[in-house]
């Protein structure tokens, strides 16, 4: 049976323990795979998060990066504050991609390659694919981060 939560000021307080208790949820990548948009993250989950995927993509012999984003602009805002955290994540020719409305924006590490296209109906939030040269390793999938994950 459902119980009842009534009375002045009781909506803050279940709107705060509800906000706490999602918070606390996230403490691995893992635990972002049933978002479809990013949740926003704490300062110390952030920095948890920073130092699992970190090791991902460093143990990776390439990323794959996935932007879903309100517009082609925060797009790329999103892409390049990856490419200013990481010297070896670099991208070309940026101020050629246009997209109207929401967006999907996908860049390739190994190739440099970037395009976008218009989604609506998206999320929000970065996702991040470790890629392996050889065929004995799967790729994994991390996110979605929040747009200004690496800023």
């Amino acid at each position: 049976m459902c119980q009842l939560h009534c009375g002045l000021g009781m909506e803050e307080h279940l709107v705060k323990n509800l906000l706490d208790i999602r918070l606390m949820e996230i403490n691995k990548l893992v635990d972002l795979n049933d978002f479809r948009t990013a949740p926003q993250l704490s300062n110390s989950q952030e920095k948890k998060l920073l130092e699992e995927l970190e090791a991902n993509i460093f143990n990776a012999d390439w990323i794959t990066i996935g932007i879903m984003a309100p517009s082609d602009y925060k797009a790329i805002e999103a892409l390049q504050s990856i490419s200013n955290k990481y010297s070896s994540i670099k991208f070309g020719n940026l101020g050629s991609l246009h997209a109207d409305g929401g967006v999907f924006l996908k860049a390739n590490q190994k190739t440099s390659n970037v395009f976008v296209r218009s989604e609506n109906g998206l999320g929000e939030g970065i996702l991040i694919t470790c890629q392996f040269d050889e065929g004995a390793k799967e790729s994994d999938t991390f996110g979605p981060l929040p747009l200004d994950f690496f800023t």
